[in-house]
């Protein structure tokens, strides 16, 4: 681990957590069960779990870890490896950027679900967001071994993604308090966001499986 890494672990990783499994929390139907998806160490699904404990979540991800506090299946990074509807709602925290196809994976997270997608992820809108945005990926995966092909979008690409899978936004918002200042006016700005995603009134039903 770098020590720019280490010192984020330290300083940074516990307050975030705390405040993402806020946001997060929130958004879930109650009693739903969730499919974190690039759930990573698991730590944010437990921090949810302990503000939401109607709900239920496991998780898949490309590399697995032992000793998670919740159930992890290890898939591919592209497709689930479930039935159409398997669960209420599927969740990805800063995850989908990492993809190799960023909107085949969101595909795949509205085929599973049958009620809601969350999401926590960035856009790159504003002044430096791209290079800002490369370091805080940089800084806390890289010494992880975690993918980082930087595919950000902006929220005009978020959007149009969305709008392609016949789903919509019921939920979006952009002011997380991530960080405390003045760490906030560099990383914070218009970078972040969390929304919650439906399928459109009328709108066919997505591929089964």
């Amino acid at each position: 681990m770098n020590w720019i890494g280490r010192v984020r672990e330290h300083h940074h990783a516990t307050r975030r957590v705390g405040i993402l499994a806020g946001h997060l929390a929130a958004l879930l139907p109650r009693g739903s069960s969730v499919l974190d998806v690039g759930c990573g160490d698991g730590l944010l699904a437990a921090a949810i779990l302990e503000r939401r404990d109607d709900v239920r979540i496991s998780g898949v991800d490309v590399l697995t870890r032992e000793g998670a506090p919740i159930e992890i299946r290890a898939f591919d990074g592209l497709n689930l490896p479930f039935p159409s509807d398997a669960f209420d709602v599927t969740l990805a925290a800063d995850v989908l950027h990492h993809g190799e196809d960023p909107g085949a994976l969101l595909g795949e997270m509205a085929r599973v679900a049958a009620d809601c997608v969350v999401l926590k992820d960035h856009t790159r809108d504003g002044w430096l967001a791209e290079p800002t945005l490369r370091f805080m990926d940089w800084v806390g995966n890289a010494h992880l071994g975690i993918a980082l092909p930087y595919h950000y979008w902006t929220r005009a690409e978020w959007t149009a993604a969305i709008e392609r899978l016949d789903l919509e936004e019921d939920y979006f918002e952009q002011r997380l308090a991530l960080y405390p200042p003045p760490a906030a006016w560099l990383f914070e700005r218009r970078l972040h966001f969390v929304s919650r995603l439906r399928r459109r009134p009328g709108a066919p039903p997505g591929p089964q499986r």
